[in-house]
């Protein structure tokens, strides 16, 4: 890969795509109200185009010749998100939607900032890797700001013990496979949020107690009022 194949953090195209989520936000409340009255349709097309987006990053990353055992497994927190979100668009969950809600527009947006990404546009990993995670974070939105549904307080619990319990099961199995899926079991290479919050394993409960009150205080608004929006569970 030369210097001009490589991705540069806040180059022209990091910003670009940074660029292009924050202007479909917006798109995505009107899209989600405007499909108030019969979400089913719309709700279920936003999941296929998530899935179209996702598969190709997996099959690239399975290919003989690129598969990497610390890097192609579909084991980051960004891969389950992408995951709950099409199973939050396709069915309406309530918890699937608070947890793509509380993952989708606090977890996911730290990918778009720091990405751990090496090719640069128009490379295909670079394109699948920002259709994914700007694909969830638009869900998230469209899901609460758009069509109504509220995170609530259970969603919360839930969110919290699944992700509790995904850092549980990945740190022996990296220590298994050698590897460091979540940054679970050591910080990565490049520059992160994590470099703030102390050395390992500080940061792993540091970063818990931040995640849980930020999540407490994005749940917090929806709790104040009954739910208008009536999901399955």
């Amino acid at each position: 890969m030369t210097g001009a194949d490589r991705f540069e953090a806040m180059g022209t195209s990091h910003l670009a795509m940074i660029g292009i989520c924050l202007v479909g936000l917006p798109l995505m409340v009107l899209l989600g109200r405007l499909a108030r009255a019969h979400p089913q349709p719309v709700a279920r097309g936003f999941a296929l185009v998530l899935v179209a987006a996702v598969l190709p990053l997996q099959v690239l990353d399975h290919l003989p010749g690129n598969f990497q055992l610390g890097v192609s497994l579909p084991l980051q927190l960004c891969d389950l998100a992408a995951l709950v979100a099409v199973i939050a668009l396709w069915t309406r969950n309530h918890t699937a939607i608070c947890v793509t809600y509380l993952w989708g527009l606090l977890l996911t947006p730290q990918a778009l900032v720091t990405p751990a990404l090496a090719a640069d546009f128009p490379d295909p990993r670079f394109v699948v890797f920002w259709a994914m995670h700007i694909l969830v974070v638009w869900a998230a939105v469209f899901l609460t700001f758009g069509l109504g549904h509220r995170p609530d307080w259970s969603g919360y619990r839930r969110t919290v013990a699944l992700t509790a319990t995904w850092m549980l099961v990945l740190y022996p199995l990296n220590l298994l496979l050698g590897t460091n899926y979540g940054f679970v079991n050591g910080k990565p290479g490049t520059g992160s949020l994590l470099d703030l919050l102390g050395p390992w394993p500080v940061y792993l409960a540091v970063e818990v107690v931040i995640v849980a009150l930020v999540w407490a205080l994005m749940t917090w608004p929806w709790t104040r009022r009954p739910a208008p929006v009536t999901t399955t569970d």
